[in-house]
C-alpha cells in the first residue's frame, strides 16, 4: 500500500494582477519520489517552486491548497513557515552566483544556513556539520576550502555548495529548480548521480523542475508536463517518454534531438497555445 503524499497540491492558481502565472494545477510527491515538472520558460514552473516555498512577491494572488506532511502551507502563520523553509523544504535556486553571497566565505553562508535553525549548536559543531555537508557533495579538501569564497570555485562546485547549503539540515523535500543549467554535460551527471545518492540516502523527495527533457529522464519517478501554467499530462517516466498522450508533449518530446534523431528531417515545432 503506497504511503501517503509528503507534499498534496490542489487546485493550485497563481495570478499577477490580471495575468494568470498558474491555472488549477494539482500534483502529489511522495517520501523518497523524484517528480519532473517539465516545460518551456514561461510555462509556470518558478512561479510554482516559489509557492511552495511562500517566497513569491506580495502583488501574486494564490489560491487552492499546499499541503505538506499535513500542514496548508498557504494558511501557516509566517514564522511557522519560516521554520518549515531551509530545514523540512529546502530549495536549490537556478544560477549560483546571485544564489551565493559574493562577500561571504561559502563556510559560513552553509554554517549560517544550520544556524538559523538549530541556534542551541556551538560554532565549532557547526562548522563539523557543514564540513560533513561540503564532504558529502564532493567538494575537494573541504578543510582548506572552507573560508574561500565563492568565485574561486568553478560552476560544478558552486552548484555543489548550494547543494550543501540544502541539506545540510536534512529536509524532507527538495525544490531543484534548474539546478543543472549551464553546466555542462559531464558535470550535470554528476550533479544528478549526487541528487539520486542523497535521495536514496535520506529517502529525500525532490521537485526536480527543468526545460530538459534528457536531464530530467535520468532522474525522476514520475514527471509532469506544464504549458501556459497549466498541467497538461502526468505519467511516470518510462510511460510518458514512451507513449506520450498529450500532443504538446509529443511535440516537446519530437523537439528535442537524440541519437535516433533523422538529421535530415527539421525538428517539431511547439505549439503556441496549450489546446
Amino acid at each position: 500500500m503506497k504511503s501517503a503524499p509528503l507534499l498534496d497540491v490542489a487546485n493550485l492558481s497563481i495570478a499577477f494582477g490580471p495575468h494568470p502565472a498558474v491555472k488549477n494545477i494539482s500534483f502529489q510527491i511522495h517520501p523518497g519520489e523524484v517528480l519532473g515538472l517539465v516545460g518551456e520558460s514561461g510555462s509556470g514552473k518558478s512561479a510554482t517552486s516559489l509557492a511552495l516555498h511562500r517566497l513569491l512577491p506580495d502583488t501574486a494572488q494564490v489560491t487552492g491548497n499546499i499541503t505538506f506532511a499535513g500542514e496548508d502551507l498557504l494558511t501557516l502563520p509566517a514564522e511557522s513557515m519560516r521554520r518549515h523553509r531551509g530545514r523540512d523544504i529546502a530549495m536549490i535556486f537556478q544560477e549560483p552566483m546571485t544564489a551565493l553571497n559574493p562577500v561571504m566565505p561559502i563556510g559560513a553562508q552553509i554554517a549560517e544556513a544550520i544556524q538559523t535553525h538549530h541556534p542551541e549548536l556551538s560554532r565549532k559543531l557547526i562548522k563539523t556539520r557543514a564540513l560533513e555537508a561540503m564532504h558529502q557533495v564532493a567538494i575537494p579538501d573541504p578543510e582548506s576550502r572552507y573560508n574561500d569564497y565563492p568565485h574561486q570555485f568553478s560552476g560544478g562546485q558552486r552548484q555543489r555548495i548550494l547543494i550543501a547549503m540544502a541539506i545540510v539540515n536534512r529536509p524532507r523535500l527538495l525544490i531543484a529548480d534548474e539546478p543543472t543549467t549551464a553546466l555542462d554535460v559531464t558535470v550535470q551527471a554528476q550533479i544528478i548521480a549526487l541528487l539520486n545518492d542523497l535521495r536514496r540516502t535520506y529517502n529525500l523527495s525532490i521537485l526536480f523542475i527543468s526545460h530538459d527533457l534528457a536531464v530530467v529522464s535520468q532522474i525522476a519517478s514520475r514527471v509532469a508536463v506544464m504549458q501556459h501554467g497549466q498541467i497538461l499530462e502526468q505519467a511516470n517516466t518510462v510511460e510518458l517518454f514512451h507513449t506520450p498522450k498529450h500532443p504538446y508533449t509529443r511535440n516537446l518530446l519530437a523537439s528535442a534531438p537524440t541519437m535516433q534523431t533523422d538529421r535530415t528531417r527539421p525538428l517539431a515545432a511547439l505549439a503556441t497555445s496549450a489546446s
